[in-house]
């Protein structure tokens, strides 16, 4: 069997049954949303309109919303571009495990204070909360556009998680991206908030199933968990491609963990999860709880790892896995899986989507223009941008795009989170540092070719650090140094 397997009909019809029935469901479940009881009756006090289109009415119980933050948390990142890295570095790629870890307890301790702080103000977006701690709309149209744009990127990988399963099933040229980006128009126009909610539920379920499938049955076929991880060592060509992490990587692993562990939840789309949900107490449960998905993701992971051992040998790492289904599994399965991962794409996708629309119509565009139709034309330009990531971006692995999202949404950390602390910071100290991290964390990323850490020092001495981070640092100094300097300057103003 070669190392490029193909798809039959089978796979492709059992792959159109189950990612059309989730379409269908997603765009016709306002029509009978009333199955969300506790989401209709907050909704029919609520006012109508969009905030039931963009926060589903804010009535969304522990279950659902533990479906809905985990589907829009773990995306096609976690099923497509984690598993592609590991094949494609080895161990490294392995860093996505501890940041879920390590994001959990903030989640647990800082969300339910912005929840709390956003339903007592009405507000719908982390741009929202920032206009009314500081009074200042140039510093909320900062934290506006910066999670629209950080958004964008993120958006184009769950495009390229859709692209790929279906490039697998054999349609050629560019109809795999057109299929993928009109599904997830549709499907957010019509459903809004709704239909990722409900259908987070058959994400997760098929997801569970395809991937308990291949971590146990992959590896009987492969000889076994010990026998993969010597066939792993043995790896000459790729000399990192190891399940132990070279010294060299180590600093770039933790610092990748812990920005991406501070940015996750600063994103429009997981943001809004959190808001949509009925109670604080419903957040503080879904932060107890959410540590399930990372235990799957560990597994998840470990798909690159096996792919190496199968055989497979593509240069396209984002299809590591299609490729790998279809060489171990018959094509039905191969069929139903693809249709998880292309559900996993979907359902963040459109929650990102409504995020950054909930962004532009509180917070961009004049208040006139707030309606519906408004916010279902700004997520279908959102994804327009999110296209023009897909195909002008020359990022090296699908992850990238990610990463490159966290860097920019990584910069609203002062604000929103810092802002929460007694210390009071000035609006303008919190601009200034939004513009020199900014500055600094988007040029490091393009004399970088993309690439997520930069190297810091000189020679043998310098190290690899996530970039996102390194503009963070130099974001709260900025702030830090501008607040010390104006409140020296008030007491020099007093004093005279």
């Amino acid at each position: 069997m070669n190392g490029v397997p193909s798809a039959d009909t089978v796979a492709l019809v059992v792959f159109v049954l189950f990612f059309g029935v989730t379409i269908v469901a997603g765009t016709t479940v306002t029509h009978w949303k009333k199955w969300f009881s506790s989401s209709a009756k907050k909704s029919a006090d609520a006012h109508h309109g969009t905030e039931d289109w963009g926060l589903g009415g804010r009535g969304f119980g522990a279950w659902v919303t533990w479906f809905l933050v985990g589907g829009d948390f773990y995306t096609a990142y976690t099923v497509i571009a984690v598993p592609a890295l590991v094949y494609a570095v080895g161990a490294y790629g392995f860093f996505a495990l501890p940041y879920t870890i390590i994001v959990y307890p903030f989640i647990f301790l800082v969300m339910p204070k912005l929840w709390k702080i956003a339903n007592e103000g009405g507000h719908a977006t982390a741009a929202d909360i920032i206009r009314a701690r500081f009074s200042s709309r140039t510093l909320e149209l900062a934290v506006a556009f910066s999670g629209l744009i950080a958004v964008m990127p993120y958006i184009a990988l769950q495009l390229i998680g859709i692209r790929t399963v279906v490039q697998a099933l054999g349609l050629p040229g560019d109809a795999p991206l057109i299929i993928a980006f009109f599904s997830l128009a549709a499907y957010t126009w019509l459903g809004g908030l709704h239909a990722p909610a409900l259908t987070a539920f058959i994400k997760d379920v098929m997801i569970y199933i395809a991937v308990i499938a291949a971590v146990t049955l992959i590896p009987m076929h492969l000889g076994g968990y010990g026998h993969m991880f010597e066939v792993m060592d043995s790896f000459v060509p790729l000399p990192d491609a190891t399940h132990v992490l070279p010294s060299g990587q180590m600093v770039p692993y933790a610092t990748l963990a812990l920005s991406s562990a501070l940015a996750a939840f600063l994103y429009p789309h997981t943001l809004t999860g959190i808001l949509a949900a009925k109670s604080a107490d419903t957040v503080k449960q879904n932060a107890v709880f959410l540590p399930i998905y990372t235990i799957v993701l560990g597994l998840i992971a470990m798909l690159g790892m096996m792919a190496h051992v199968a055989g497979i040998d593509t240069k396209v790492s984002s299809m590591v896995v299609p490729y790998l289904f279809l060489k171990l599994f018959p094509d039905w399965f191969a069929g139903f899986a693809f249709a998880a991962i292309a559900i996993g794409a979907l359902v963040p996708a459109a929650v990102m989507a409504i995020g950054a629309a909930n962004l532009l119509t509180h917070n961009i565009l004049p208040k006139r223009l707030e309606s519906v139709r408004t916010s279902q034309i700004a997520a279908f330009g959102v994804k327009l941008g999110a296209l023009l990531c897909v195909l002008f971006l020359n990022a090296k692995f699908a992850i990238d795009l990610q990463l490159l999202g966290g860097v920019i949404i990584l910069q609203t950390f002062p604000a929103l989170i810092l802002g929460l602390l007694k210390v009071r910071f000035s609006s303008a100290a919190m601009l200034a540092g939004w513009v020199v991290g900014n500055i600094v964390g988007l040029s490091m990323c393009w004399a970088d070719g993309l690439k997520p850490v930069h190297a810091l020092g000189m020679g043998e001495h310098s190290m690899l650090v996530s970039t996102g981070l390194i503009a963070l640092v130099v974001n709260i100094v900025v702030v830090c140094a501008c607040s010390v300097f104006a409140f020296g300057r008030s007491r020099t103003v007093a004093a005279e």
